[in-house]
């Protein structure tokens, strides 16, 4: 246990010279890119209860704005965060400055943030290859597999010239995210374009091949960028804040294993009642209830690290975004694994539950994980004392949980409702509602929805201000010291 504390960072005496301006850069346009992502998924929300919204025009229709809020918010607010937190990560954890030092930070943080710009248009446009979480074309995914290896590159250099012998289980989930998406994205993505200089381009695979790799990349999209990324900032972030080791390193240890292991299966569960076999559709439903057990593990691991510092939870706001975060965890992977079950799939599948479940983690898990990461890291990074206000933190707190409570509930009393319609007959055997119906039924629960959205929006705003005033050293009245901010800038 000794050893875990210690790899939560450097002495004080042997502090190597960071690349830390990448990091802040990193950061600021991680709050940039979640606010503009929350916004566009606030209008396309609006636009499911006022159609006019739509503003008959093609580039903010629906079908379109939806790739752009879902890449903005995965890849390009969670992505941001994720790829600069993990720059920090790696230095401290190894007490080793950044390989390649600042050009090659700057390359990986300049290239991504390109990368997200010729996406973006390409949605608006209509220039995508249509497939969930793979939208961008074939000249965006090139140019993303170069920054990809850069960023590789720089990474694991960095752990190879470590100075610390101990790896720290942080770095072990970063690396296989960085590693795992490498792989998914090469093999999802090969496609032939139409010309030299088109931009559209037409998969390599067909039919229900093409269906099996697409979902074998859209789950383990969700099982190593979304959860084993997020799980490698969670390991480093919430022992931190709270001053403690964490609880168990073996269990750590094999949490990864497990799920490294067993992600890697499950994606057959997104074809239930396909052309897919049949034992490829058990086989992902039977992978994906075993995930339960490290899944929920890792949740124990996180929660209990707090074990005699619950009192933090008190004075440290930021604390409470990253501890809710492992809660949603935890609830987002009991979920999934039901829903992968194939008599509960029946009800739930093309249903707004699905809707649901994907964003208690994308807003309990991905987005409260960030939330507390970025509180954390801003201070340290621009050598601040604290927080310009941990009242503002509250605020935000529970403005962006209950908007996630009206969001999800909603969308799981819709989704519920939506698929006993779609499976209720009359005596004579016909359907009972057609399917205007349904959507008519669903219309109070998407306002619901979109209030939630407007609250979740309004928090991240507040997160805003609070971290520019942050940034500029000023610090409110109110704003109490983090019991833990002076051991975190050591």
């Amino acid at each position: 246990m000794s050893v875990v504390a210690r790899n939560a960072g450097p002495s004080a005496g042997s502090r190597p010279d960071y690349v830390d301006d990448v990091t802040r850069a990193f950061m600021v346009m991680a709050v940039f890119w979640g606010v503009v992502g929350f916004t566009v998924g606030l209008v396309i929300a609006l636009q499911m209860v006022f159609p006019a919204l739509n503003l008959d025009r093609e580039w903010t229709t629906f079908g379109r704005l939806r790739p752009l809020h879902t890449s903005a918010v995965i890849f390009a607010f969670g992505g941001t965060a994720l790829i600069g937190s993990s720059l920090h990560i790696v230095q401290r954890t190894c007490r080793a400055r950044l390989f390649g030092g600042a050009p090659l930070g700057w390359f990986v943080f300049l290239g991504y943030q390109f990368f997200i710009l010729v996406a973006a248009t390409g949605y608006l446009l209509g220039i995508t290859q249509s497939k969930e979480y793979a939208e961008p074309e074939w000249y965006a995914d090139i140019w993303l597999a170069i920054v990809w290896v850069a960023y590789l590159v720089a990474f694991m250099g960095t752990i190879l010239k470590r100075e610390e012998p101990h790896i720290y289980v942080a770095n072990w989930f970063l690396l296989g995210f960085i590693l795992t998406i490498a792989v998914l994205h090469l093999v999802n993505n090969t496609s032939i374009p139409v010309s030299p200089f088109g931009a559209k381009s037409y998969s390599a695979y067909a039919g229900v091949q093409d269906a099996m790799i697409q979902w074998w990349y859209g789950h383990n999209a969700v099982g190593f960028f979304l959860t084993a990324g997020f799980l490698g900032m969670m390991y480093y972030v919430i022992p931190k804040q709270a001053g403690r080791p964490v609880y168990s390193y073996r269990l750590s240890i094999v949490h990864f294993w497990a799920l490294v292991f067993l992600y890697i299966w499950a994606g057959p569960h997104h074809l239930h009642f396909t052309a897919l076999p049949d034992w490829a559709q058990t086989l992902g439903m039977v992978f994906s209830i075993m995930l339960w057990m490290p899944s929920w593990g890792g949740m124990i691991n996180g929660i209990m690290t707090l074990a005699g510092a619950w009192d933090r939870l008190r004075t440290d706001a930021g604390l409470r975004f990253s501890v809710t975060a492992v809660g949603f965890y935890g609830m987002s992977t009991f979920e999934g694994p039901v829903m992968s079950i194939k008599a509960v799939n029946a009800l739930s599948h093309y249903t707004d539950w699905t809707i649901g479940h994907v964003h208690s983690g994308a807003l309990g898990w991905v987005g409260f994980i960030v939330f507390g990461t970025l509180y954390y890291l801003v201070p340290v990074l621009w050598g601040r004392e604290r927080l310009y206000s941990q009242r503002l933190v509250a605020w935000h707190f529970w403005i962006a949980t209950l908007g996630i409570v009206l969001y999800i509930t909603a969308m799981w009393v819709s989704g519920i409702m939506q698929g006993l319609m779609w499976r209720a007959y009359d005596e004579l055997g016909f359907l009972q509602y057609s399917f205007v119906e349904t959507v008519v039924a669903m219309r109070p629960f998407y306002a619901i929805r979109a209030l939630g959205g407007l609250l979740y929006v309004a928090g991240s705003l507040v997160m805003a201000y609070n971290l520019w005033r942050t940034m500029r050293g000023e610090a409110a009245d109110e704003a109490p010291r983090a019991p833990a901010m002076a051991a975190a800038r050591a």
